[in-house]
């Protein structure tokens, strides 16, 4: 978001220089106005005084949140507004103190003016985007409400109603002691006790927890040592814990404010390379890869009567449902035909294989060989449902027989490729499985996804898919 915001601004000073050129200094032609920009320009120091401004005030505005505090985008705009504003003042301020007159006053107020639209609009794009990822259940925020009052309850329906918020309820826990003992919510909703939260964050991937009751400041502060521990955040309805966060600004979930305990301090910056880089190669690869999927397309089309792609449903991160796309490489009754193939199985745990499957077809074989049945995952990567790099997603009837350890798998996204892929892709053991897909989500970085891109590539070359 701020390398977002740092690209409007200098769009936004291209324009203001364009404008101060061809309408103060009437140069209306092209020659003209290069020659007005260069008089009277900003210097690169100033510029950066001004990006850097704006970028610290929208931070204390909390504009750069995963989840931004602003409850309405016309808030969101007013506190974008008010950002530029202050930036265009502190630059103003220093040239005073400077004495420098032969900067044009005229270009810092275009230059505010337009920065002002131009990421008012980067954001309103921006915040349609996230409503829209929101609704298909991408980067919301697993949360549990630890209180089960009328409050609780509130928040709850809220959370559930306005998908726009960017929240998933995972449930309510009940705290034993609290001033409101009487339940408000189904105990369907109710996930188990306090003394469960270790487990029920593991097996939900919450990120954060709500606390909705007036509790002892002991047993809080016992919430907090556990969740730094857990590295989840946590929440409170305001006025509760004013002496836990006397400095902490007020956030909007619907129309209950909530105040801010404890804040995790998650790889964000690895986090938005990781995608960027996602994006970028993702691209490259699809329209790389357009016409050797067109004839792959056709081949299968013309091998065996069946559809050309085989679509199935998921589990990515976080446990989210997703449909993973492949070139199909069997018959189309494959799955029917599974249940007669269990108990030549060659895997243990919840893995399956079986050596010269008769379910695949001749060009299967090729394809798989090679991973070309893989490309149309490239797509899964794009909008975001995978990653280049990351443990492969599994099925459900796969993830219902994991016990809780297993679970860590589901943290990060799945990938195209991962640590097993290159290390132990012929080994049966379900356990060394587990172990190098949990050692990634532990290690993971650019080298180590560098690495293991290097490595699948002189895999696929030599041809060692099965």
């Amino acid at each position: 978001m701020v390398l977002s915001d740092v690209i409007a601004i200098l769009l936004a000073l291209g324009v203001a220089l364009v404008l101060r050129a061809a309408v103060l200094d009437h140069s209306v032609h092209l020659a003209n106005i290069r020659q007005s920009i260069g008089h009277g320009s900003l210097s690169a120091a100033y510029l950066a005084l001004f990006v850097s401004a704006f970028v610290l005030v929208a931070r204390r505005y909390g504009l750069y949140r995963s989840i931004p505090k602003a409850a309405s985008g016309a808030h969101e705009l007013r506190m974008t507004v008010q950002a530029c504003l202050n930036a265009g003042l502190l630059l103003c301020g220093a040239m005073y103190l400077a004495h420098d007159v032969a900067v044009s006053r005229a270009l810092v107020v275009l230059l505010t003016l337009s920065a002002m639209i131009a990421l008012c609009s980067r954001r309103a794009v921006a915040r349609r985007n996230r409503s829209r990822q929101y609704e298909r259940g991408l980067g919301t925020r697993n949360t549990v409400i630890l209180g089960t009052n009328q409050i609780s309850r509130n928040l709850g329906l809220q959370m559930q109603r306005e998908k726009r918020l960017g929240y998933l309820l995972c449930g309510h826990i009940h705290i034993p002691g609290c001033e409101h003992s009487h339940s408000e919510v189904s105990d369907i909703q109710v996930l188990g006790g306090l003394d469960q939260l270790g487990k029920i964050v593991r097996k939900h991937f919450v990120d954060e927890v709500v606390i909705t009751e007036h509790c002892p400041i002991e047993l809080v502060i016992e919430i907090i040592t556990r969740a730094r521990e857990l590295g989840i955040d946590v929440r409170a309805i305001s006025g509760y814990y004013n002496d836990l966060a006397p400095h902490t600004g007020v956030d909007y979930v619907g129309t209950l404010p909530l105040v801010t305990l404890h804040r995790s301090t998650p790889r964000a910056i690895a986090v938005a390379f990781k995608r960027a880089g996602d994006i970028i190669l993702s691209f490259l690869a699809l329209i790389a890869a357009c016409p050797a999927m067109l004839a792959i397309a056709i081949a299968v089309r013309l091998e065996s009567p069946g559809p050309i792609f085989y679509i199935s449903e998921r589990i990515g991160r976080r446990g989210r449902v997703f449909p993973c796309f492949k070139f199909r490489t069997m018959v189309s009754n494959a799955e029917q035909l599974r249940k007669e193939l269990e108990e030549k199985n060659e895997r243990d745990g919840v893995l399956f294989k079986v050596t010269n499957d008769p379910r695949i077809t001749r060009l299967g074989h090729f394809l798989r060989k090679y991973s070309l049945d893989e490309l149309p995952q490239f797509y899964n990567v794009l909008r975001g449902e995978m990653s280049l790099v990351g443990p492969r997603p599994p099925l459900a009837s796969e993830v219902e027989k994991y016990s809780l350890e297993h679970l860590r798998r589901l943290e990060v996204p799945p990938g195209l490729t991962g640590l097993w892929q290159v290390q132990a892709r012929q080994d049966a053991s379900f356990a060394k499985y587990i172990a190098l897909d949990t050692a990634y989500v532990e290690n993971w970085g650019f080298w180590m996804d560098l690495k293991i891109l290097l490595r699948t590539a002189e895999v696929v070359l030599r041809g060692t898919g099965t």
